[in-house]
């Protein structure tokens, strides 16, 4: 018997800024297969946020 992990996916950072607020994922310009209902993220406290739905992780860089 084999012991295989599943590899687990690498979730990139997108890094956005002041202006970009309130952050909505998903963005302006997600592709139509990414969709999902649009939800607003709280970023401005700690300066990360995670979507609920898709998972992109999100940073505010300023």
């Amino acid at each position: 018997m084999t012991n295989s992990a599943a590899a687990s996916p690498v979730t990139q950072v997108i890094e956005v800024t002041q202006k970009d607020l309130p952050l909505a994922c998903p963005g302006p310009k997600a592709d139509l297969a990414s969709m999902h209902p649009r939800v607003f993220l709280p970023i401005e406290k700690t300066g990360e946020a995670i979507c609920p739905y898709c998972g992109a992780h999100y940073r505010l860089v300023d």
